[in-house]
């Protein structure tokens, strides 16, 4: 019950924060009384006006189509270098300075250079932007790999668990908090690098549309935009990242 009490608290919370930041900007807005800053109205009549002629849920959609084959190409393969990296002292000695490189490389080198390799195609955008993410993704495994308790393991095999339920009752359950936080941070790295990846070398998109807006100065139409990306983040945070963490990670309450 008191678990409860404080979620509801918490969820209030987060609402006053969200109108606070609300009346924050129409403040602004208001006494800069500028074109370079419309207030919340204006953003919100150009947001729906936008959703209404169907332009931004096509492009809002295309942009998701790309966030999300990126990002399962990114888990999948950072996800497995790094807990074989994790594992196999080998493994992490031969792939470590590849890490290095990739955390360091920029991420507009990377796009460009899959472009000019692969051509302004979708593949090669979707190959960017994981590329980019693949990286981050290792080294967050890897960490989890290696903090993994091995004691526990020689229970399993004590206990002559078979392979895959050792994998899913003892192995993955301690892996789970790392790939969450590879999630967290994959996402919110992937759907900055798909805009400038749409930026540069695409003809649909979020990235694509805010740089038509950029060239015209038009402020009110980049931050319905934004806006509406900022809308499915929250929406993915809160309705699939919290309660797949909960279901994954309510052992460790």
């Amino acid at each position: 019950m008191a678990v409860q009490v404080l979620r509801f608290g918490d969820v209030w919370l987060r609402w006053f924060s969200a109108l606070s930041l609300l009346a924050l900007w129409a403040a602004v807005a208001g006494l800069a009384a500028a074109p370079l800053l419309p207030g919340p109205l204006a953003v919100a009549a150009a947001l729906a006006r936008l959703v209404a002629n169907g332009q931004l849920p096509f492009d809002l959609g295309v942009t998701l189509l790309r966030v999300a084959a990126s990002f399962a190409l990114a888990m999948a393969a950072g996800s497995a270098v790094g807990i074989l990296m994790g594992r196999s002292r080998r493994v992490d000695a031969f792939f470590d300075l590849w890490l290095v490189l990739g955390l360091n490389i920029p991420a507009l080198v990377i796009i460009y250079l899959c472009y000019i390799w692969g051509g302004l195609t979708e593949a090669a955008a979707i190959i960017a932007v994981a590329l980019n993410k693949v990286p981050n993704t290792a080294t967050i495994l890897r960490e989890g790999a290696r903090a993994v308790d091995r004691e526990l393991l020689q229970v399993a095999d004590v206990l002559r668990l078979p392979r895959l339920r050792r994998l899913r009752l003892v192995y993955l359950p301690q892996l789970y908090p790392y790939l969450m936080a590879a999630t967290r941070s994959g996402l919110s790295l992937i759907w900055k690098i798909v805009l400038v990846a749409e930026f540069v070398g695409r003809s649909n998109g979020v990235g694509f549309r805010l740089n038509l807006y950029f060239q015209f100065f038009d402020i009110t139409n980049i931050l319905a935009y934004s806006a509406s990306f900022i809308a499915v983040v929250v929406a993915a945070e809160s309705w699939l990242i919290r309660p797949l963490e909960r279901r994954l990670t309510g052992w460790r309450a």
